[in-house]
């Protein structure tokens, strides 16, 4: 019963967290799916093959439409939010709002041209007209209300029901830029208290008549003793320790948190990072660790991993065959790896190299030099890969990514999530900074941030700062992408080796 309270209260924070920062959202996105199901239907009625229905007559004779119409429209609504029309600096930005809105649409087009084939299949309409009368109603109701109504009743709505009270956490250039910003121009309605800072005395002036309120060990008073509805988190002369000692402090207070550092450029390098004034800020809450979240990501990796088992087993049946021809040796590779929480685990891959006796020595050395220094002894600053053992069929199959399909039944075993941070070796593990250990905080995943916006083509280090974004930000959302993006990084073999 104490666990299901616990698991309740959890939850509730993670909604009560998404409501306090995201209010503004939830007005564009169910903003969005009128519009779209709107433009829709007056779209397909245009188009009716039998005019003399009325507009409920034509709807009564063909419920189902309504709900592929609500479907589709909750789809586009996704698409929407992977093309960043949630972001404050793109809604703030006239250019760049209708420019996505366009991009938006056009990445739905596929579904809009599936849904007419289907309504021309059946003799509703004629199919050939439904995407241009759709574009023209849909960008029109869309730049009225999106990129002009809604945007002024934001900014005027900013400076009452959605101001928020900021406080910045430490003393980087981020942070003093950003509030130096806002006192000139301020459509966010970010209103920043003060500065908390662990080498400046209480009440010295930082940037912009901005104070000093306390230090680190004040931080739970200050936010009992104010309206605090943000934590700003800024350092760019702290170690990567430091920094992420401080973001797992202020985690501990259940206060929306974002971050903007020097130290995490990669991230804003590879990912679409909202911006405060031009200045990326990255979202670290809420967060969705809680058991019921946690349980359904479990659910639904159990799920989908049987699935690709059963649709993938040709190509598994293919790929077997062909590792048997291509060297002496087992077909699966198997190896020990660490998982959540550093517990070891079976971690298994199609063989992609030529089999020897023993560890690879050679590339135990380079690797942890490669950990430790940023390069190995010949100057390479990426992926570790001893190139001369790899055979015909493993070059393919790494570009790919298909050596790592056995890893779906690590999934089922729950050794690992079709999501997640890649599992390291224990020797990996050993040689890790304390700060690098956080990405064992969460279960190991077939793929995850890295794999897909970073790859082969990050250092170690920016691969670690990029695991430890999803640490931050696991999601369902997030998975969802990670899933859907992993496959055009498979088909066209980006940064793998």
């Amino acid at each position: 019963m104490a666990q299901l309270l616990s698991n309740k209260k959890s939850l509730t924070i993670s909604i009560n967290l998404m409501k306090k920062n995201y209010r503004y959202k939830y007005f564009f996105g169910i903003a969005d799916f009128f519009i779209l199901i709107f433009s829709f239907l007056i779209s397909i009625f245009a188009l009716r093959n039998n005019t003399s229905l009325n507009f409920f007559e034509f709807y009564g004779s063909i419920p189902w439409v309504l709900s592929l119409v609500f479907l589709i429209s909750s789809i586009i609504v996704l698409i929407f939010q992977y093309n960043g029309l949630y972001r404050l600096d793109i809604i703030l930005n006239r250019t760049a709002h209708f420019t996505q809105i366009l991009k938006a649409i056009y990445y739905s087009s596929l579904k809009i041209v599936l849904l007419s084939f289907l309504l021309d299949s059946r003799t509703i309409i004629d199919s050939r007209l439904l995407f241009v009368f759709f574009f023209l109603i849909s960008i029109g109701l869309l730049f009225i209300v999106r990129v002009e109504l809604l945007k002024w009743l934001f900014v005027e709505l900013s400076q009452s029901s959605f101001k928020r009270n900021v406080i910045i956490v430490g003393n980087g250039k981020p942070g003093k830029l950003l509030a130096t910003k806002l006192i000139y121009e301020n459509p966010l309605g970010l209103n920043i208290l003060g500065f908390i800072d662990d080498e400046r005395q209480i009440g010295d002036f930082v940037v912009a008549g901005k104070k000093v309120l306390g230090n680190l060990e004040s931080l739970k008073e200050i936010l009992d003793n104010n309206k605090v509805d943000e934590l700003i988190i800024s350092s760019d002369s702290q170690s990567y320790e430091k920094f992420f000692d401080v973001v797992d402090y202020c985690k501990s207070f259940n206060v929306p948190i974002r971050m903007t550092s020097s130290l995490l450029d990669v991230v804003n390098q590879k990912l679409k990072i909202e911006k405060y004034s031009d200045i990326p800020v990255i979202d670290v809450s809420p967060q969705y660790n809680d058991n019921f979240t946690l349980g359904l990501k479990r659910f639904f990796d159990v799920v989908i991993a049987s699935f690709a088992i059963i649709f993938l087993s040709p190509v598994m049946a293919f790929i077997t065959a062909m590792v048997k021809l291509s060297s002496p040796g087992p077909i699966l590779f198997k190896q020990k790896r660490i998982g959540k929480d550093g517990k070891e685990f079976n971690f298994y891959k199609f063989r992609s190299m030529k089999q020897i006796n023993g560890e690879d020595e050679e590339r135990k050395k380079m690797m942890i030099e490669f950990m430790k220094n940023g390069s190995d002894k010949n100057g390479s600053d990426t992926k570790i890969i001893n190139e001369s053992r790899v055979t015909w069929i493993g070059k393919i199959i790494r570009k790919t990514s298909l050596d790592e399909l056995p890893q779906l039944f690590n999934v089922i075993k729950g050794d690992m999530s079709l999501v997640g941070p890649r599992p390291c070796l224990p020797y990996e593990f050993e040689n890790y900074d304390e700060w690098q250990k956080r990405r064992v905080s969460v279960i190991p995943g077939c793929t995850g941030v890295w794999q897909v916006w970073g790859r082969s083509i990050t250092t170690f280090q920016e691969s670690i700062v990029l695991d430890l974004y999803y640490v931050n930000n696991m999601s369902p959302w997030l998975d969802i992408q990670l899933i859907f993006q992993t496959v055009p990084v498979m088909l066209f073999s980006r940064g793998a080796k």
